[in-house]
């Protein structure tokens, strides 16, 4: 990296948050729940990060038809939380009846597929291929059921697009941004230009969205590393420690400061998967000007999509797959669409005129659904990601917060992400 030239950096903290859901089952009818037996109440615990999209009242419209079963739902802020969590009690008892894993660090779990519960034969086939097959593990067990998926679009603020002199409708922003990320990050250099403000919330977004368009960034195929080898991956450190870094608000997201700006006007723009949306109308609810454009930049990109997992040594093994078949339903996906955002990946709900013809009030009408149909049309490479691609993502990301810090200069935290590699 010694030939490499960098410019300069700006200061963020990124902290972390948990919230717990407590729901209480009413009965309504006469019929058991489906996991359990006639006249058993139980309890089935549910632990997701971020926002899924289950709001109370599609859990309360389960325990309406399952009058026996009581959900308990766990969300912590971000994945990394969910993560160390997952990892720490995995095999060991103590964690949810039913656990959320995020794509990133999924092919990590998947290695422990023999604690994971199998799905029933009923739900195999209802999902993209790519998703279904990334669940199903060496000995054909299926042990993951696919919650969303995450093609990616540009979330704006309007108002501000307008008041820096940017095209601020929707087909103007998708014109404006149309083209590569040196044409993403050149508006971007234009609206500081104009208000001295940065247009992006934050760096590591940029470098998130540049790496999910590479195939091989950490490792290759068949387990050789290639992580601080790969000239994709010192490129697009690169640019945006160069370009992104001015031009961002905060290194990374999921800070008190990050979700408070949402509303205040700090940054702009947002790359937004489908998921970002409920992130966003939920952090900011009285804010009008956020919209969203039908464009990414470089072409398309997916940005997570997660799935709900059993864990084998839960109390309430079949109840929790029953939820977490029918929280994975097409109907389901719809639902949990309209409350966030968070795009399908049924096949049922994919093909549905419900999807297509959906619009996001907040967002100023928008027709999301078409929107992001056409954003996951866009999306030609898929991120090969073994066990070892959140660490070394992570420490990636945690190299920008550095320099972005102050911590350290570019070269040197580079240097110090391939001694961390290499260590790993």
């Amino acid at each position: 990296m010694k030939s490499r030239a960098f410019r300069r950096s700006a200061a963020a903290v990124a902290a972390f948050s948990a919230t717990a859901i407590v729901l209480a089952g009413c009965s309504t009818g006469d019929t058991a729940g489906e996991g359990s037996s006639e006249g058993e109440e139980i309890t089935l615990t549910v632990a997701t990060f971020n926002d899924f999209g289950y709001t109370d009242e599609l859990f309360q419209e389960y325990m309406d038809e399952n009058p026996d079963v009581t959900i308990v739902h766990n969300r912590a802020a971000e994945s990394g939380d969910a993560r160390a969590n997952y990892f720490q009690k995995l095999g060991k008892g103590g964690l949810a009846d039913i656990e959320a894993v995020e794509i990133d660090w999924f092919a990590e779990a998947m290695q422990y597929s023999d604690l994971l519960a199998e799905a029933p034969d009923s739900v195999k086939g209802r999902w993209l291929d790519w998703k279904e097959a990334a669940a199903t593990d060496a000995d054909g067990r299926l042990v993951g059921f696919g919650t969303d998926i995450g093609p990616q679009s540009i979330c704006y603020r309007a108002d501000l697009f307008e008041a820096a002199g940017l095209p601020s409708d929707r087909e103007g922003v998708a014109e404006l941004f149309d083209g590569d990320w040196e044409n993403f990050l050149d508006v971007a250099d234009q609206y500081r230009e104009a208000t001295g403000k940065p247009m992006i919330d934050s760096a590591n977004s940029v470098l998130q969205g540049i790496v999910n368009q590479i195939e091989y960034t950490y490792s290759e195929a068949d387990g050789t590393s290639i992580a601080t080898s790969n000239p994709e991956i010192a490129d697009a450190y690169e640019l945006v420690i160069e370009r992104a870094v001015p031009n961002s608000a905060y290194s990374g997201q999921w800070s008190d400061d990050w979700f408070a700006s949402m509303a205040n006007g700090e940054f702009a723009t947002m790359l937004c998967p489908g998921w970002m949306l409920g992130v966003i109308s939920g952090t900011a609810p009285d804010v009008t000007g956020w919209d969203i454009a039908d464009v990414f930049p470089n072409g398309g990109g997916n940005w997570g999509g997660s799935y709900l997992t059993v864990p084998a040594d839960g109390e309430n093994v079949d109840a929790a797959l029953a939820l977490a078949d029918w929280l994975t339903a097409p109907e389901q996906q719809m639902k949990a669409f309209e409350a966030a955002g968070t795009f399908p990946s049924q096949l049922e709900a994919l093909e549905s005129e419900e999807l297509t013809s959906a619009t996001n009030e907040y967002f100023n009408e928008a027709p999301t659904g078409e929107i992001l149909s056409n954003r996951a049309a866009a999306v030609t490479v898929t991120p090969y990601k073994d066990a070892d691609y959140f660490k070394y993502h992570d420490a990636l990301q945690n190299a920008v917060n550095r320099v972005f810090d102050g911590l350290e200069d570019p070269e040197t935290s580079w240097n110090t992400w391939v001694a961390e590699v290499e260590a790993f």
